[in-house]
């Protein structure tokens, strides 16, 4: 019985860590643009393993001003040998496109960890799932996703669209 019980306490705790996260809301103080984004205040959704998230959404007022989304990366303890001026990081889609940044590298040479992915469409990202992550270094570092994560990347990405 105490073995059964130890059991389901693993399994309802492993599925806690891997939960969607809540989604955060802000307006600026003119009130023309409203921010949603995950709530990292604890700890980053986990992409992969070594590779965490999160996502913003930008909410402009006026016909003019559309949403903007962005996908922040942050890599668990990246290191390069090399030092560079700038650094490329590609998500890899499940239809074969790829979404792409250019890092501009601190005067030191050095990458921080952390890159940032402008999505231009978060609904064609909902249909295709994100299959790796490669990060364009002195050798090309791939972070490769599970079947789980992808899914609640999927959800947190909903989440964030739908948000009001």
């Amino acid at each position: 019985m105490k073995v059964i019980l130890i059991l389901l306490s693993f399994f309802a705790a492993s599925f806690s860590v891997n939960a969607q996260a809540k989604v955060i809301t802000s307006v600026n103080d003119a009130g023309d643009v409203a921010t949603y984004e995950l709530d990292s205040s604890a700890k980053f959704q986990t992409l992969a393993k070594g590779l965490r998230y999160n996502i913003t959404r930008h909410e402009f007022k006026g016909p003019e001003m559309k949403n903007s989304y962005r996908l922040l990366l942050v890599m668990d303890g990246f290191y390069s040998k090399t030092l560079n001026k700038e650094m490329t990081i590609s998500a890899v889609l499940s239809d074969g496109s790829v979404i792409e940044a250019r890092k501009i590298i601190e005067d030191d040479g050095f990458f921080d960890g952390a890159c940032t992915l402008k999505i231009k469409d978060p609904n064609a990202l909902l249909k295709a799932d994100i299959n790796k992550v490669i990060v364009h270094a002195d050798k090309d570092v791939v972070y490769s996703l599970t079947a789980e994560n992808k899914a609640v990347f999927k959800k947190n990405l909903s989440n964030i669209i739908n948000a009001k």
